[in-house]
């Protein structure tokens, strides 16, 4: 049997018998050799190799993996940042009212021109709108007031009849030079008249209040004085005509109630209670090496806790950077962050959220009318840099650019908009 000659043949040494030049031979050949291309190809493709210098009809076979098309689009980098939805920094309240503290409004209570902050020795503490604080007393000088008095009577009965159209016969004639008289300072003397800002923005308030009969200017007359005997009687308080600088606290508008420092019957302090705007805004920690974004007017989206998205807009950036609280971890090597405000116009659209976790996005770059594919669809080249596969297999080298949304920007003498490009398995 062929078995038995083959063993016999190996048991007794002898040499093997040549290849045969038959049919058989020729297909071991050809199937090695087609092993041999098929690596080549392989190793070819594996290293973005095979697109110049290859015959035309050489390209490698087609692989798996779907294809897309280079598309022409505008790509933005968005970055997402933590902030906190809340009323902003509390400030505390300019008060200087000296006395006892006798009421207390609740943390959270807003108030508006002309209602009251606290009471001191149960006098209460007015808010009124305006940027200069409240610096001295407004009132009339010594003159001025005997003369109100024998006009009006007792101090504290004002007769309102007749009060417009009146003229001031006794504060003095101003200084030609524009300055007050001697005693216009509010200190005492004689016949003067109080000028200033904070008679202008004094006398505003009180006609926004509703109080008439004056000129709304930066003279503090016997007409002024009248009107603020009206504004006390409503108060409650002993109707002088004179302003206490306790009496009011100026803010830019209306305010919402902090917390306070002291309790009832303590000693009214300067820092009595605290307040913020009625507003509210996110404040972002960015940082400061990335703070580009962080531009006054800049727009940004606003995540809310419950996924709904808000716009805002930057009001505000800090000028001092600080480092994080506990140095940043190990090492310490966390980057310093810079405070930045951002206020939301749609205060509605924020829902009943008083204070929450929030994130905010801001837009990058943009690069507009490029051309872009997927990610996924490059490839790294063998001699540097990244790559298209087409769909006919062959391997263009490119030019990447800004990444955004999951794709990048391409360009590329190779490269056309509308090209299908293979995305590798």
């Amino acid at each position: 049997m062929a078995e038995t000659v083959v063993q016999t043949d190996h048991e007794r040494g002898a040499a093997p018998a040549p290849p045969p030049r038959g049919r058989r031979g020729r297909r071991t050949v050809l199937v090695a050799s087609a092993l041999v291309v098929v690596a080549a190809v392989a190793v070819v493709g594996a290293l973005g190799l095979g697109g110049g210098g290859a015959e035309e009809g050489s390209s490698a076979p087609p692989r798996s993996g779907s294809t897309v098309p280079v598309t022409r689009t505008t790509l933005t980098e968005r970055t997402t940042v933590d902030g906190q939805l809340g009323y902003g920094t509390e400030i505390p309240l300019p008060v200087k009212a000296t006395g006892t503290v006798t009421w207390l409004p609740a943390e959270g209570t807003t108030v508006q021109r002309g209602r009251t902050l606290l009471r001191v020795d149960d006098r209460p503490v007015v808010l009124l709108y305006g940027t200069l604080p409240m610096y001295r007393e407004l009132g009339l000088t010594a003159g001025t007031q005997q003369d109100t008095r024998q006009e009006t009577g007792t101090e504290g009965d004002t007769q309102d009849s007749g009060d417009q159209g009146r003229t001031d016969e006794t504060s003095g004639a101003p200084d030609p030079s524009g300055s007050p008289t001697p005693g216009g300072a509010g200190a005492g003397g004689t016949g003067g008249t109080l000028r200033g800002m904070d008679v202008l923005q004094f006398e505003s308030n009180l006609a926004a209040l509703g109080y008439t009969g004056f000129t709304v200017d930066e003279e503090f007359t016997d007409l002024t004085a009248r009107a603020v005997k009206r504004w006390q009687k409503s108060l409650g308080l002993p109707q002088t005509g004179t302003v206490g600088i306790g009496d009011v606290v100026y803010s830019a508008g209306k305010v919402r109630i902090g917390h306070a420092s002291v309790r009832l019957g303590s000693p009214a302090t300067d820092d009595v209670l605290t307040y913020t705007g009625t507003s509210r805004k996110v404040v972002v920690g960015a940082s400061a090496a990335e703070d580009s974004w962080a531009v006054r007017g800049a727009a940004v989206t606003i995540g809310l806790p419950d996924g709904k998205s808000v716009k805002g807009e930057v009001a505000a950036v800090g000028k001092s950077a600080t480092a994080p609280e506990g140095g940043g971890g190990e090492g310490g090597s966390a980057t310093p962050t810079i405070p930045v405000t951002i206020t939301i116009e749609d205060q509605k659209s924020v829902g009943r959220l008083e204070s929450a976790p929030v994130t905010v996005e801001y837009v990058g770059r943009e690069r507009a009318d490029v051309l872009t594919v997927p990610v996924a669809a490059l490839v790294a080249l063998a001699e540097g840099g990244h790559g298209l596969e087409t769909a006919d297999g062959r391997f263009v080298a490119v030019k990447t650019g800004l990444f955004a949304d999951g794709r990048v920007e391409v360009s590329g003498s190779a490269v056309r908009e509308g090209m299908n490009v293979r995305i590798p398995e």
